[in-house]
């Protein structure tokens, strides 16, 4: 192709090529206007027909739906991701938090402890005891009785032999005679001298050293008849009486034992010279015992006067022995924390022996009451002893009274009621405020560890 051809084929390419009338006639096309929807300008009807017009209203329409219909799948595509998204990293945050909460297992306090009564120690002791000493010097006679003797108040027990105290009696009576001799004189011749004063036949001095003797002379005799009283009074304490009835429990000495009264001993009577104080004899009463008995402070509300006591001795199995809380101390003793008190048993038959080991069970008042957990629930800090329990899925410390100890349980006098859920194993970082979850134990499973009551039910 030359290049003039190639210049007019572009040309008839890029130019509009006219339509006549006639062609139109021919191919029987119509150009309908412009504004009524018809075909573009220079293109025929013809044309149109073959569809290289605009597609159709209802096609449009369609596509229009379709892609809105896809925008909605992919609009609902991405919102459902989202939310998968959000969902899941809620469910691993609550799943999170869930394993974070410690599972604890829990165990109720037995209302059913010992509270009703407390069982302590204690040592039987004589209503009434006491050493029999020697008020006179001399050697043992003889003696009447030896231990077990049941005496009266007043029987002779034994009699010793001092003849220094009574020759110093027989001196004494017969100073006392001299005494009365001199006064017996001196009150006549105070007499003659006061008659004779009358008529002026001896001096006023005279007859005033007259009555003077014979006064001087009466506290001479008062004198020595208080000297004889004395020894009187020693020579009886030759004999040795009892002084309440009782039992003899002790015998310290024998025939021929030298006895020395105060001799270089802490008071007036000593038994044996140069040794230390030991009684003659030992005296007991035994129809009322005492027993002296240390109650724990936070039971002192029981140490009522006038309380029952029950006493149980190895020695007489199965056998009860009751006594009454007569006094206590009113002071706690601040080494033990204990408040002493005394309680008399009657012991009229005399079973009971003073010195005996008993067991007293004292009745604790309706407003003691105690309850019994667990020793693994305890925790110890600085500010004093706690429990964990749970209250509202949550751990909350709790102050606690300790009364006795069991060893795998302790008893609670203050702090808890039988309702609270007690942690067992509390981790030494619980607080209070810390959510916690109980682990529920599996049907028919037992009661936790710790949980049961001390073996016994009733005292340690």
């Amino acid at each position: 192709m030359t290049t003039d051809e190639t210049k007019a084929t572009t040309a008839d390419t890029t130019q509009t090529p006219a339509v006549s009338a006639g062609e139109t006639a021919q191919d029987d096309s119509v150009v309908a206007p412009l504004s009524a929807g018809g075909p573009l300008p220079g293109v025929s009807a013809g044309a149109t027909a073959q569809g290289t017009g605009p597609p159709p209203r209802g096609r449009g329409r369609l596509a229009f739906v379709g892609l809105a219909a896809a925008v909605l799948v992919l609009g609902v595509v991405i919102y459902a991701g989202i939310r998968s998204r959000v969902t899941a990293n809620a469910t691993l945050t609550r799943a999170t938090e869930q394993a974070a909460i410690p599972t604890v297992d829990v165990v109720y306090p037995k209302a059913d402890a010992p509270t009703q009564e407390i069982v302590l120690p204690g040592n039987t002791q004589a209503f009434i005891s006491a050493p029999i000493y020697a008020r006179t010097s001399g050697y043992l006679k003889r003696w009447y009785f030896d231990i077990g003797a049941h005496v009266k108040k007043g029987q002779l027990l034994a009699e010793i032999d001092a003849p220094e105290v009574d020759q110093q009696l027989q001196q004494a009576q017969a100073d006392l005679k001299t005494a009365q001799a001199n006064l017996a004189l001196a009150k006549i011749t105070a007499d003659r001298w006061q008659g004779l004063l009358k008529t002026n036949s001896v001096s006023q001095q005279e007859t005033d050293q007259a009555v003077g003797n014979y006064r001087a002379l009466q506290a001479t005799l008062d004198s020595q008849a208080a000297n004889v009283r004395r020894l009187e009074q020693l020579q009886s304490f030759e004999k040795i009486y009892a002084p309440f009835d009782g039992v003899i429990t002790a015998r310290n000495t024998d025939v021929g034992a030298l006895i020395n009264a105060g001799a270089g001993t802490q008071g007036l009577i000593n038994a044996g010279a140069g040794m230390p104080v030991q009684g003659l004899f030992t005296l007991a009463a035994i129809d009322k015992l005492r027993v002296y008995v240390t109650i724990p402070e936070v039971y002192a509300s029981a140490a009522r006067p006038g309380a029952t006591a029950s006493l149980l001795l190895d020695a007489f199995p199965g056998e009860v022995f009751h006594g009454t809380l007569v006094r206590q101390a009113n002071a706690i003793d601040p080494t033990s924390r204990t408040l002493l008190v005394e309680v008399d048993v009657e012991n009229a038959k005399g079973q009971l022996m003073p010195g005996a080991y008993v067991s007293m069970h004292l009745t604790l008042p309706d407003s003691v009451r105690a309850v019994t957990i667990p020793a693994n629930t305890l925790l110890f800090r600085k500010e004093g002893l706690r429990v964990g329990v749970v209250r509202q899925s949550k751990a909350e410390l709790v102050p606690v009274t300790i009364g006795r100890d069991y060893g795998a349980a302790v008893e609670v006098m203050t702090g808890l009621q039988p309702t609270d859920a007690v942690i067992l194993n509390p981790a030494d970082s619980l607080i209070t405020g810390t959510p916690v979850k109980v682990n529920t134990p599996p049907a028919g499973g037992a009661t936790p560890a710790g949980g049961a009551t001390p073996t016994g039910g009733t005292t340690p």
